[in-house]
């Protein structure tokens, strides 16, 4: 029972430190945005919270924040959206239909090495290529590069749930005679609704926090959050506070979204290693 205790006691412990490493940066982040400039540069433990950062941030005459805040919704959205009925119909067409097994892995192996590019790398491309059709400073141009960044991470996942339909349903339905767009609708989307709000949410918030691409194809009336944090950093001048103010902001919809889907989160990471 001793070392029993023992172990549960140092795993308590571990747990408790490793929340505190990730917590403690953006409690300080945080606390940041409530202090004025001086306060902050000088260090100060303790400080009397203020709300000005935050006023400036959202009602400033000078700040496009809530302009931003719209452009990174309406560009997560309308790229998870995408991303999902891509990677849906791209997983069914996979592992549910007859293509050689070679191609398939193939083409998986393909998203995962995309996945692994950092967006950086991409960005130029995007750029001309986005100039050369129209689509700079647009937010159908950054629709369609974070849908790019995203999909090979849905298409992996949604994969995995694809798999798991029975194959005795999928034949039950043809046998009444259900088109494939209604075995996807009727059979199909409510077996793999985990996998699809697993998708949705780590797409949504890999779009908001998207920062190489947003800054490249975007200007200031199509910037996105995270574009507008960067922009308080200016030539002469980087405004701490405000910057502060603006991530913390920033952070709400992220968590909000990952607290509500936690467990569809967890289980379309997991599913499928443990058979």
């Amino acid at each position: 029972m001793t070392g029993r205790f023992r172990r549960e006691a140092l795993l308590q412990i571990a747990l408790i430190g490793g929340g505190l490493i990730v917590l403690l940066p953006f409690a300080w982040v945080v606390s940041a945005g409530f202090r004025t400039q001086i306060s902050l540069l000088m260090g100060e433990f303790w400080f009397t919270p203020v709300l000005s950062a935050f006023n400036e941030v959202l009602f400033s005459k000078t700040s496009d924040y809530l302009l931003n805040v719209q452009n990174s919704a309406i560009v997560g959205l309308a790229s998870t959206a995408l991303c999902l009925v891509a990677a849906t119909l791209g997983a069914w067409s996979l592992h549910r239909m007859r293509w050689p097994r070679w191609w398939v892995h193939l083409l998986l192996l393909w998203a995962l090495l995309l996945q692994m590019i950092p967006p950086v790398a991409l960005a130029g491309g995007w750029f001309v290529m986005a100039r050369a059709v129209g689509l700079d400073n647009t937010l159908t141009g950054l629709v369609l590069a974070h849908a790019t960044l995203n999909l090979p991470m849905a298409l992996w996942m949604m994969g995995v749930f694809v798999r798991d339909v029975p194959q005795e349903l999928v034949e039950a339905a043809r046998l009444d005679g259900a088109s494939t767009p209604t075995l996807l609708r009727r059979v199909v989307l409510p077996l793999v609704a985990p996998g699809l709000a697993a998708s949705g949410v780590l797409c949504f918030v890999f779009s908001w926090n998207e920062f190489a691409a947003a800054l490249n194809l975007s200007m200031r009336q199509t910037a996105t959050v995270p574009v507008a944090i960067a922009k308080f950093a200016q030539e002469f001048e980087i405004r701490y506070v405000q910057m502060a103010a603006a991530a913390s902001l920033s952070a709400v919809p992220a968590l909000l979204l990952l607290l509500v889907a936690q467990r569809w989160i967890v289980k379309g990471l997991t599913l499928g290693a443990v058979k």
